[in-house]
């Protein structure tokens, strides 16, 4: 599915990077690496990974956003095509 990115204040709102300003830019996955001590005996984690939802990214809401059906709505949790957030495991192994 494709959706187009809404303009608020000046500022584009797409589904996948949200342009604040020029130079930053923000995704709806987050990482950060857990903290390990050297007397830690267990081996570092690594990354780990988390997901923000849309509408952090968005102080109120458009009027006239496009709709999905009821009986989509209720697959989806939402009822807005732009706060749907399709949820990708990271740690899952991929098929190349």
């Amino acid at each position: 599915m494709h959706y187009q990115g809404i303009k608020i204040r000046g500022y584009i709102f797409t589904k996948e990077v949200f342009f604040v300003t020029r130079e930053k830019t923000f995704t709806l996955v987050k990482s950060y690496k857990p903290f390990h001590s050297k007397f830690d005996p267990c081996p570092p984690i690594g990354r780990k990974y988390y997901r923000t939802p849309p509408n952090l990214y968005i102080n109120f809401q458009p009027p006239n956003l496009e709709q999905f059906t009821p009986e989509e709505a209720l697959k989806y949790g939402t009822l807005w095509k732009f706060f749907y957030d399709f949820y990708d495991n990271p740690y899952r192994e991929r098929e190349t």
